[in-house]
C-alpha cells in the first residue's frame, strides 16, 4: 500500500511496510559538498527522491568556523517511532547536537584529533596510550 505525502516534504509515495533509514543525501558541486537529512528507502540511491526532508547540515565552516546544522527534531522522533533505522553519518550528527547519545565514532575521531594535535606541540614525546 503507498501512502500519499504533499509534494512539498519529499516525493509523495513510499511503501508502508518497507524499511526506511534517516540518512545523508549528498548535494552540491564537487568541492562544495552540502548535505540534506532525509527519509528513505533502504538501498535506494542517494539522489533518488526522498521521502521527506529532515534537514540539512553544511560540512564546510563559514567565516566563523563553524559547521551549520538543521533539524526538524519532531519528525525524526515520528520517523525513529515508525520504525526507521539511522545511518552512521547521521546518527554522529544526532548525537552531537544531544538528541541520541553520543556516537562511538565521535569518541574516536576526538581521540586521535587530541593525539595528533599533542604529537605536534611535543613530536620527541611519545604520548601514551590509555
Amino acid at each position: 500500500m503507498a501512502s500519499v505525502l504533499l509534494s512539498s516534504s519529499g516525493s509523495g509515495r513510499y511503501i508502508t511496510k518497507a524499511a526506511k533509514a534517516i540518512r545523508l543525501a549528498r548535494h552540491g558541486c564537487t568541492n562544495r559538498p552540502f548535505f540534506h537529512i532525509v527519509v528513505m528507502m533502504k538501498g535506494r540511491n542517494q539522489h533518488e527522491q526522498p521521502i521527506e526532508q529532515l534537514g540539512s547540515f553544511d560540512p564546510m565552516p563559514n567565516n566563523y568556523g563553524e559547521q551549520l546544522v538543521s533539524f526538524n527534531f519532531e519528525r525524526i522522533q515520528y520517523w525513529i517511532g515508525q520504525g526507521c533505522e539511522i545511518s552512521t553519518p547521521a546518527a554522529e550528527l544526532l548525537g552531537l547536537c544531544g538528541f541520541l547519545p553520543v556516537h562511538p565514532h565521535s569518541y574516536m575521531t576526538a581521540w586521535r584529533n587530541r593525539r595528533l594535535k599533542q604529537q605536534e606541540k611535543n613530536p620527541s614525546v611519545e604520548p601514551k596510550d590509555q
